[in-house]
């Protein structure tokens, strides 16, 4: 069977390998490129994950005419600048979390994707799984009763390195932009299904965080206040392992 998407990947790391591994599951998508800032790392990326095309820089693989879909897979600083850049070459764009590092980013995203008419989405791999599907139609058809709490958390203990992204605040490290979008994408996702609508925003947000030596927050908590009176409590950690689990 023919494939009828055709990808292209920005970036080699862990992340972008364990995404080629699961487009080689798809029906519907294959990967033809891949993208990265050196020519020897993308070639090794494209030999492993049998990519047709490999490519030196992030360039060369927007300006390749068969590429129709660009998952942007490049450390947390990057994200916007080249979520924008494919945009503007007419590719669709699937970027990795979070979407960019600030809101004014994010729109300047939003807005590129808009004017070129390509379709964008952040990557958050769990909303589009059944489970979480049939999670919030549960909470939605009021299976549990009424929603009242809700508690979700995403942590893990990594090894503190200054050279690693995750540490560094110049990469958008911590463990907020990492991982911290989960429990809050949960929370507001849960939130909104209670109300019988696709997601709510909190209308009061208290948290709080410890900095490390290295700069990046390194365990952080926060409660929302949702519409309601539902209250969720999110936590999220690079140096402390979590329970990473959701309870509503």
């Amino acid at each position: 069977m023919t494939k009828s998407v055709a990808w292209g990947i920005l970036g080699t790391g862990s992340i972008a390998r364990i995404f080629a591994r699961g487009l080689a599951e798809s029906g519907t998508g294959g990967l033809v490129a891949v993208g990265s800032r050196s020519r020897e790392n993308a070639d090794s990326f494209a030999s492993e994950l049998r990519a047709p095309r490999a490519y030196g820089s992030y360039e060369e693989l927007l300006e390749d005419p068969g590429v129709q879909v660009v998952y942007v897979a490049t450390p947390h600083a990057q994200h916007a600048e080249w979520a924008i850049k494919a945009a503007e070459v007419g590719k669709h764009v699937l970027v990795e979390k979070p979407i960019a590092l600030n809101h004014a980013e994010a729109m300047a995203v939003v807005e590129a994707a808009s004017r070129h008419d390509v379709f964008l989405m952040e990557a958050f791999m769990y909303r589009c799984h059944p489970q979480t599907a049939r999670l919030a139609q549960l909470v939605r058809d009021g299976a549990i009763g009424e929603v009242r709490l809700i508690q979700a958390s995403f942590g893990f203990d990594a090894r503190p390195h200054p050279a690693h992204r995750l540490f560094d605040n110049s990469l958008g490290g911590g463990g907020i932009m990492d991982v911290g979008c989960y429990p809050v994408s949960m929370a507001r996702l849960l939130a909104g299904a209670a109300q019988g609508r696709p997601f709510a925003d909190p209308v009061e947000v208290r948290g709080t965080a410890h900095v490390g030596e290295l700069g990046v927050d390194e365990q952080a908590a926060a409660v929302l206040k949702f519409p309601g009176g539902i209250v969720a409590e999110a936590a999220a950690a690079v140096l402390v392992g979590l329970e990473n689990a959701v309870r509503v």
